[in-house]
């Protein structure tokens, strides 16, 4: 039945009115190709189809997404989303017309939100489609699925680190975040992209892992899982893959020739792991790298004659003759053959012959032998007077260095045990003379004259077994008979009286070290810092600020302890290394630190200002936190003095409380003490107190103290009125600023006299308080027993240091002496992949010096000096063997010495 072209808007508004209640358009809803429902009697090639139709996208955080709909022929175009349709506001209509055809066409834009999606976010999927009307009928369009992109922060699984041996597989799991949509993954090693088709080694998975067939050396690296979509770009913690190599034995060497020409003797063979040399913390080839086998080698036999058989008959001709024969034994396996006759004649006398025994020839050849014998004996006699001239000679040598000589063994307090009787022993130079220091303390100003005269002859006696050992003597008398002679020169008037400040002891190439215990001060002396053939006596020692007078200007102030090590003047081919601690709290903006030096004629001197250092000099400082290390090549008297460049600078001083360990009496005294924070004056305060009878009643604080010129104050509060009472008769004590500033003084005191009401009371509960007016200060709460409490005796407990004061040879040092040569013959050289002593620098935070490494023959030995001083007794060698293999040097038995080099 036709329409009448009047009837087809009223038609088309009826449909559309339909469409909006819902009623027949709801089985339509999804459907993914959609049939549209014609007019009867219209034409289905006048239909609306598609020119563009929505498709699936993702909103971005908050960002909403434009869905796009043409369609010809179309009169009219609207969105449907989850089965409601759009508003015709937020519907953006462009109309057209085809040029070919001449149809209508339509083009609609509409604009979801992400609070749109979020609406039904969990129930369901969020869809949209177009529906197109034309004169013919309705059309729908596919259904386009809105989705909020997200991607989340954690893995589900991350690589893990791995050590695998060479040639073996590796895999490397990785499971990225959840998100929509799914996130693409990709593989980086140190930070490169890989690419599994340009490496047929290495490929990854559909599960994502990444999978390398066999481990090569170059796989090495840190490896990283990165997930990504159009949210956002996720990284896995980095997982460092190591590819070791396990060391393999080479083949062995041919067999040496036998070590005895003649008889048993012994040959060996030898073969090294370096096929391949171990890497990346591959073990080490196991078994011997040596081997030893008995060899036998017939001895030649030189022939030797029998017996002279007797003398014949006397001949018609005077003469008779006498044999003998190479027998006694006969030459065998290469021997000698006889030297010599095997038949001796000789005239003879008879009836017939007459014959003189002896002629003139005779009686000329024994005066001869008689003369020579003379001449021989005299000489002797010459060579015996000259040596025991020499001998009286070297022994009043000897006699007048005593000042240097006589106290210098290596004395221990506590007494060496018996199962460590290398501690105090010397290897002998025996290829080279044996000589000792003498000459004046000082070198002299005044002329040319040599600073030390040199002596030949040995000083130690040899011993069983090619060692010099260096023997103990009394310390007590020993070291008072070295000080009150060594006292007598002017430069050491001001030595220490007693042996706990002092240290000393025998050296030579071998190098050693020097501390003095419970002071923090050691002297180390490196190899090869004495001249080979030579033999010092060295001392170190430790001295009271008061008894020596050191000038301070303006606003410095002493901020380590003094300290000596001599004799001064003596040849040193290498620096030798002052470890002292200091006081202060060191910042280039507070401090100008000084390091200054006693001359001979006792006037002071700045050999180095601190971060002004020229990398030539003789001198050089490593700063830390609590202590120095003074690199020198002139041994003398040294302290670290600081000038104070602000108000901020600041001491550190360590309070202590004592108090007696035993009352007897009602008065009970609490003694204050603010001394530097120093092992040195820890050391004198706590021996004052064993002198005392005292004991500690609080932990130890530390104060800073500022320059600021204020006072430092001490008060004692909330004590018990109705068990104590306090002499105290102002409400605090105070102690100068300028006594405390200027550092001549380690430590000072103050004392809080409390009374008890009676002799029953123990218990003792208050307050101390320690502060420096406008600045730092510290509260102490006592609350103890006084009769039975020592829970704080055991902190300032004195331990020994490294056992000995003075110790000789390999044992002074932790690196033993061939790996020591190891490390240096290796990292010495520059290196291209930067694996050499600038690398080992950095990795020990010591590459603030490098200048001055640079500036010595052997950086690398500068290095382990100071790391030597740094960390005896108590070094981790682990740990420096790890920065020294973790240098990627190729000779990785840089830490073993074999059975042949020991």
């Amino acid at each position: 039945m036709a329409v009448r072209p009047g009837l087809w808007p009223v038609l088309l508004g009826i449909v559309l009115a339909s469409w909006l209640r819902g009623s027949g358009a709801q089985q339509s809803a999804t459907v993914a190709n959609p049939v549209p429902n014609p007019v009867p009697g219209s034409n289905p090639d006048l239909l609306p189809h598609f020119l563009v139709e929505p498709e699936d996208v993702y909103i971005v955080k908050n960002k909403p997404v434009l869905l796009v709909c043409k369609a010809m022929p179309a009169t009219q175009i609207f969105f449907k989303c989850n089965g409601e349709w759009v508003r015709q506001v937020d519907h953006v209509i462009e109309r057209s017309t085809d040029g070919t055809s001449g149809l209508p066409a339509m083009e609609v834009r509409i604009n979801v939100s992400r609070q749109q999606v979020e609406k039904v976010f969990g129930l369901e999927e969020y869809w949209c489609q177009c529906v197109a009307w034309s004169s013919s009928g309705t059309t729908k369009s596919q259904k386009a699925y809105i989705r909020i992109a997200y991607l989340r922060k954690n893995f589900e699984q991350e690589p893990l680190a791995k050590e695998v041996s060479l040639e073996q597989g590796i895999v490397l799991p990785c499971r990225p975040p959840e998100g929509i949509p799914p996130a693409e993954v990709e593989w980086l090693r140190n930070e490169d992209p890989v690419d599994p088709s340009l490496d047929p080694n290495v490929y990854i998975t559909r599960e994502h892992s990444l999978v390398v067939r066999q481990a090569r050396l170059a796989d090495t690296a840190n490896y990283t899982c990165v997930a990504k979509n159009i949210v956002a770009r996720r990284r896995s913690t980095s997982a460092a893959v190591v590819v070791y190599v396990n060391g393999g034995w080479s083949t062995w060497t041919e067999w040496s020739v036998c070590s005895a020409s003649c008889g048993r003797g012994w040959q060996k063979r030898s073969r090294s792991c370096t096929n391949p040399a171990p890497l990346n913390g591959g073990a080490f080839c196991e078994g011997q790298n040596v081997q030893k086998t008995a060899c036998a080698t017939l001895c030649p036999v030189d022939g030797s004659w029998s017996p002279w058989s007797k003398w014949s008959a006397c001949g018609l001709d005077c003469t008779h003759w006498r044999s003998r024969e190479c027998s006694d034994p006969a030459p065998r396996n290469g021997g000698e053959e006889c030297r010599g006759t095997d038949l001796d004649t000789r005239n003879c006398t008879s009836d017939l012959c007459v014959h003189t025994a002896s002629g003139p020839e005779d009686v000329a050849l024994y005066v001869g032998l008689i003369a020579v014998a003379v001449c021989l004996l005299l000489l002797l006699l010459v060579l015996i007077l000259v040596y025991c001239r020499k001998k009286e000679g070297l022994d009043s040598d000897v006699a007048d260095s005593s000042i240097l000589t006589s106290g210098f063994q290596p004395v221990s307090i506590k007494p060496s045990k018996a199962d460590n009787p290398h501690l105090l022993t010397i290897q002998p130079d025996l290829s080279t003379t044996t000589t000792t220091y003498q000459g004046s303390l000082c070198p002299r100003q005044d002329g040319p004259s040599p600073k030390f005269q040199l002596t030949n002859g040995h000083l130690l006696s040899p011993l069983g077994g090619g060692r010099h050992t260096l023997h103990h003597s009394s310390p007590t008398s020993e070291a008072e008979d070295f000080v009150s002679r060594l006292s007598t020169q002017n430069y050491f008037r001001s030595l220490p009286r007693g042996t706990s400040n002092m240290a000393y002891g025998t050296f030579n190439f071998l190098g050693g070290r020097l501390m003095i215990p419970n002071t923090g001060i050691s002297l180390l002396i490196p190899p090869d810092a004495i001249p080979r053939g030579k033999i010092y006596e060295i001392y170190l020692t430790l001295h009271r600020p008061e008894d020596v007078r050191l000038p301070l200007a303006g606003c410095q102030t002493l901020l380590s302890p003094i300290v000596s090590c001599g004799p001064p003047g003596v040849l040193l081919t290498r620096p030798v290394i002052l470890a002292m601690d200091h006081c202060g709290e060191p910042s280039p903006e507070s401090w100008s630190l000084r390091l200054k030096k006693q001359s001979c004629e006792g006037s002071w001197e700045d050999v180095l200002h601190l971060g002004e250092e020229a990398p030539s000099h003789l001198y050089y400082c490593q700063l830390e936190a609590g202590a120095c290390y003074v690199f020198t090549e002139q041994l003398g008297r040294f302290a670290l003095v600081g000038e104070a460049l602000s108000v901020a600078a600041a001491k550190r001083l360590k309070v202590l409380l004592f108090a007696p360990v035993a009352c007897t009496s009602l008065e009970y005294n609490i003694r204050v003490y603010c001394l530097h924070d120093t092992h040195d004056a820890l050391k004198e305060v706590v021996q004052l107190e064993k002198q005392l009878g005292g004991q500690l009643i609080q932990e130890p604080r530390v104060l800073h103290f500022k320059d600021s010129y204020h006072n430092l104050r001490l008060s004692i509060h909330d004590v018990p009125s109705s068990l104590w009472k306090s002499k105290l008769l102002v409400s605090y004590q105070e102690i100068p600023f300028y006594h405390i500033w200027n550092g001549t003084q380690q430590y000072l005191h103050c004392t809080f006299t409390l009374e008890r009401v009676s002799p029953s009371t123990s218990d003792l509960a208050c307050k101390v308080w320690v502060w420096q007016v406008e600045g730092d200060g510290q509260s102490f709460n006592i609350n103890f027993n006084i009769t039975k409490d020592t829970r704080f005796a055991e902190l300032l407990a004195l331990e020994s240091e490294g056992g000995v004061p003075a110790l000789v040879g390999p044992s002074a040092f932790k690196i033993p002496f061939l790996i020591r040569q190891k490390i240096i013959t290796s990292l010495d050289p520059p290196c291209s992949r930067g694996a050499d002593w600038r690398t080992l620098a950095q990795k020990l935070h010591l590459d603030s010096h490098l200048s001055f490494f640079a500036s010595k023959p052997s950086p690398t030995a500068m290095i382990l000096n100071l790391w030597e001083a740094r960390h005896f007794p108590s070094g981790n060698l682990s740990q420096l063997a790890a920065a020294v293999a973790g240098l990627g040097q190729p000779d990785a038995g840089l830490f073993t010495v074999s059975e042949a080099e020991c």
